[in-house]
C-alpha cells in the first residue's frame, strides 16, 4: 500500500518521525507498504526544520508545498489547492495526517474530495473551546476521517459520542511519546546553561503563545509579574516566540530573573524541561512530555484537550487568571506536588501499532509495493 504522510508544523515532526521509522521497518521485513512524505510548509524556518529533521532522523520531504504565510483561511485554501495537485501527480491509497494544525484539516479535506481514505493520528481529542483554531481543525478532520488513531480512552469516548463506529477507532497510544522515549538519552545541554549558571531543579521553564495570554499589555504584564514574583528568584527560562518577544519589548515588560532565549532544537528544549523545577505553559503537547518525564507542569488555560495529563500525569490546569498561580507555586516549593503517572499505552510502541493496523486494514485492497 502507498501512504502519503503529511507534516505541516513543528509539533507534527515529533509525531510523524516514529511512523516513518515503523513503515521503513515493516517494508524492510517484506511488508507491502511504502510512504511519501509531504511537508506543507505551513510553519517553515529553514534552520529549525533542518535541525528537527536531522535530530529526529526524518528524511527530506518528497515534496514541500511552501504554503506558509497569509491568514488562516488563505493558508488553508493554499494547502488544499497544492495538496490536491500533489495527489493528482502522486496517487496514494491513504493520506495520514497528525495532530490539529491547519495542514491536518486542509489535507484531509483535499483527500476526501478525491475519495482517498484519511487516517488521523491523535484523533478525538477535544478542548471544548471553539475560540481555538486547533479545535475547529480537530472537529472538521474527525468528521471526515476513515481511521481514527487515539491517545486515550477520553478521545475514544469523544469519538463514540459523535457517532464514530467502534470498528474505526483504534486506541494505540501517543507517537509524541515514541519520539520522546527514543530521543531522551540524546538530549543536549543548551549553550546558555553555563552562562546562566543553571542547576537541576533550580529554574523554571516558561512557554506562552496563545493570544489570550500574550496580546493584551496589562494582562501579559500581570502574568509575568506574578510568575517572577512567586518564583523565589529562581531563573525563568522563556524560549520566546518572535511575536511574543515584540510584545514584551513594546509593553516594556521585563524582570531580573526572566531570561528570554531563542527557540531551541527538540533535544535542547527537552534537556531543559527534564531538569526544570517545573514548567509553566499554555501549550498542550508540552504537558504530555512533562507527564512522561515526571516534571511538574502548570497550564495557564481554562480547558485542555489532554485531560489525562491532569487526571493521570503531573499537569495542573489552573485557568488564565494570574491570581490562581501563587498557591500552586507554594505547593511546588513545599514539595507537595502530585506524583503523577504515565497514561496507558504511552510506552514508545505506538507507531508500530499504527502500521500493523494499516497493513491489516489495507492488505486486501492493495498490491505489494516496494519500500522507500
Amino acid at each position: 500500500m502507498k501512504v502519503t504522510l503529511v507534516a505541516g508544523a513543528r509539533p507534527n515532526f515529533m509525531k510523524i518521525a516514529p511512523i516513518i521509522e515503523a513503515i521503513r521497518q515493516a517494508g524492510a521485513a517484506g511488508q507491502p507498504i511504502e510512504y511519501r512524505l509531504v511537508h506543507t510548509g505551513q510553519h517553515y524556518d529553514k534552520n529549525m526544520s533542518e535541525s528537527f529533521f536531522t535530530e529526529l532522523g526524518i528524511p527530506e520531504p518528497d515534496a514541500n508545498l511552501e504554503c506558509g504565510g497569509g491568514t488562516q483561511a488563505e493558508q488553508a485554501a493554499n494547502i488544499m489547492v497544492r495538496f490536491e495537485q500533489e495527489l493528482f501527480a502522486n496517487p496514494t491509497d491513504l493520506v495520514l495526517v497528525v495532530g490539529d494544525v491547519t495542514s491536518t484539516m486542509s489535507c484531509s479535506i483535499a483527500a476526501k474530495k478525491l475519495n482517498i481514505d484519511v487516517a488521523h493520528v491523535e484523533a478525538g481529542i477535544r478542548s471544548g473551546d471553539m475560540t481555538m483554531p486547533e479545535e475547529v481543525n480537530r472537529i472538521v478532520t474527525d468528521s471526515i476521517t476513515d481511521l481514527f488513531f487515539t491517545t486515550s480512552e477520553v478521545a475514544n469516548t469523544n469519538l463514540r459520542r459523535s457517532g464514530v463506529g467502534e470498528e474505526r477507532i483504534h486506541f494505540v497510544g501517543n507517537t509524541m511519546i515514541d519520539t520522546l522515549l527514543k530521543q531522551r538519552p540524546r538530549f543536549v545541554q543548551p549553550a546558555f546553561w553555563s552562562d546562566l549558571g543553571l542547576q537541576p531543579q533550580q529554574y523554571f521553564v516558561l512557554t506562552l503563545h496563545r493570544p489570550a495570554n500574550v496580546d493584551d499589555a496589562e494582562g501579559l504584564r500581570t502574568l509575568i509579574d506574578t510568575i517572577t514574583q512567586t518564583s523565589r528568584n529562581l531563573p525563568i527560562i522563556f524560549p520566546v516566540h518572535p511575536r511574543t518577544a515584540r510584545n514584551l519589548k513594546q509593553f516594556n515588560i521585563s524582570a531580573p530573573n526572566l531570561h528570554l532565549v531563542e527557540p531551541m532544537s527538540y533535544l535542547q528544549f527537552n534537556y531543559l524541561v527534564e531538569r526544570a523545577r517545573a514548567v509553566i505553559t499554555d501549550s498542550g503537547g508540552i504537558t504530555e512530555e512533562t507527564t512522561v518525564m515526571g516534571v511538574p507542569c502548570i497550564t495557564l488555560r481554562n480547558s485542555t484537550e489532554r485531560p489525562e495529563t491532569v487526571t493521570v500525569g503531573t499537569n495542573e490546569l489552573i485557568g488564565t487568571d494570574p491570581a490562581a498561580l501563587p498557591p500552586y507555586m507554594e505547593r511546588l516549593f513545599s514539595n507537595d506536588w502530585k506524583q503523577g503517572g504515565v497514561p496507558e499505552l504511552w510506552d514508545g510502541q505506538t507507531a508500530g501499532r499504527i502500521v500493523d493496523i494499516l497493513l491489516r486494514t489495507y492488505s486486501s485492497k492493495t498490491q505489494p509495493a516496494t519500500t522507500n
